[in-house]
């Protein structure tokens, strides 16, 4: 069968959905590459993370008791899942919360959409 085609296309700018430079077309990352943040741990050379030491770990959980996304934090795999390991440790130990303390700006808001009611009014 001579007739068709293999499926694959012979007009000229087909790249499989990249760009001209070989990116992705969905998600553009800058050429100008920003400077990578490296591990706070990896510099002192710190082979395990203690869980008690909660003023250490308190630079990787958000004001709202969030553990920190590797890309935020600036850690290293490694030491990023100790991390999280370590966080999770205290927490269980009542040396970290589990979420922040403040809920007052939720109240002002509304909070969530009036299903906070008391049910006594049923």
């Amino acid at each position: 069968m001579a007739g068709k085609s293999s499926g694959k296309s012979s007009g000229g700018k087909s790249s499989g959905g990249k760009s001209s430079d070989g990116r992705s077309r969905k998600r553009l990352a800058p050429l100008t590459g920003g400077r990578r943040k490296s591990c706070f741990f990896c510099k002192s050379k710190v082979d395990e993370i203690d869980y008690k030491n909660v003023g250490e770990l308190r630079r990787y959980i958000s004001e709202r008791g969030k553990i920190r996304s590797r890309r935020i934090s600036g850690a290293c795999r490694r030491h990023q899942r100790q991390v999280a390991v370590a966080v999770k440790r205290a927490r269980e130990m009542a040396l970290l919360p589990y979420v922040a303390e403040g809920r007052e700006e939720r109240s002002e808001r509304g909070g969530r959409g009036g299903r906070d009611r008391d049910r006594d009014d049923r």
